[in-house]
């Protein structure tokens, strides 16, 4: 008896229905230089017009366990808008343009509602970063997956005039460090978060301070920084020496990677609070201060270093966009040679 493809656990006709509600999701976060819609095997873009030596810049990544709360909750349709975060917040630190993005979501057997719901929430941080969703992969792949899982990678890509990077070459002592609040744990952190509060807690237990159930609280979708980097860098490109996406590593791991040898960051812990979220964790573990600094990001999502002349219009630009900046400490003389946990002090 002749076997069919459905029958081995590829449905064919499932993938054929999603790419058609994908469409007009896709659709929705077409820029000017998009050239043609989702549905070829390549997506197209072009660059923006003016540019004298363009440079494409890209980053990838994925959500990590953060996927495993998703499914716990039943709830995709913003994990979508991590994944986008992940990327664009990197591109971003290059001082670059967003220009459009990639997903790959892949799956034992496809639920058509739930990737549907995960990329619609790509959409829509595609739309908050200002960037096309120009395509994307699904894979089912039956035995590869636990029931009701999938995995989540994404590319994007922008562009900057190589005259205009960011790299932190010019960053130097006495430069204002300036913090971006996250949104949450963003997607980093998620296997200690998930050891130390989900055997106390169910996902569906209320927290008093933060007026979240657990799983709304560790599902609050990262924050995208691009639009309001960019506000800040048509302004005064000069003036902003390096920035840094405070990702896996926290503000100890990320930070260094953007300033020049021989230079650190001196923080004052007291110029932002220590989310609940994180406070609960470090309490309930426990967990020690300096395991903190370097698993979570602790409530700072994104670092723009900048002149010390052009401090107040940086927190002024930011403010406008959207964005609630603090001054967070300085860059400081570290040692020839330090390692990067030495060159960054919390006062």
């Amino acid at each position: 008896m002749p076997i069919t493809y459905r029958q081995a656990g590829v449905d064919i006709d499932a993938g054929d229905a999603l790419v058609e509600r994908i469409k007009p999701l896709a659709r929705s976060t077409r820029t000017p230089h998009v050239l043609a819609d989702v549905g070829g095997f390549a997506g197209l873009c072009g660059l923006p017009a003016g540019l004298r030596e363009p440079v494409l810049v890209s980053g990838t990544d994925g959500v990590g366990t953060k996927l495993k709360v998703a499914f716990a909750a039943g709830k995709h349709d913003t994990i979508g808008q991590d994944l986008v975060a992940m990327c664009v917040n990197d591109v971003a630190t290059a001082g670059a343009l967003p220009l459009f993005f990639l997903d790959y979501f892949a799956t034992g057997k496809l639920d058509v509602d739930v990737a549907e719901a995960v990329v619609a929430g790509i959409a829509e941080g595609c739309r908050i970063a200002g960037c096309a969703l120009l395509g994307g992969e699904t894979a089912e792949m039956p035995g590869m997956y636990a029931e009701g899982e999938y995995d989540l990678a994404g590319f994007a890509v922008g562009v900057v005039e190589r005259a205009e990077i960011v790299d932190g070459r010019r960053a130097r002592e006495g430069d204002v460090v300036v913090g971006l609040p996250s949104s949450g744990l963003h997607s980093n952190g998620y296997s200690l978060a998930r050891r130390v509060l989900l055997g106390r807690h169910g996902l569906d237990e209320r927290l008093p301070e933060l007026g979240l159930t657990l799983a709304e609280a560790l599902l609050v979708p990262t924050r995208i920084y691009a639009k309001a980097l960019a506000a800040l860098l048509s302004a005064d490109r000069p003036a902003v020496h390096a920035l840094a996406h405070i990702t896996g590593g926290g503000l100890v791991g990320n930070v260094p990677r953007v300033l020049p040898e021989g230079l650190g960051v001196e923080l004052d812990q007291g110029a932002w609070a220590l989310p609940p979220l994180m406070e609960r964790i470090a309490r309930e573990g426990p967990v020690e201060p300096d395991e903190m600094r370097r698993t979570f990001n602790l409530g700072v999502g994104l670092v723009a270093v900048v002149d010390p002349a052009a401090a107040d219009g940086a927190l002024a630009r930011l403010g406008a966009a959207g964005e609630a900046p603090f001054v967070a400490g300085r860059v400081v003389r570290a040692p020839e040679g330090a390692p990067d946990e030495a060159r960054v002090a919390f006062r």
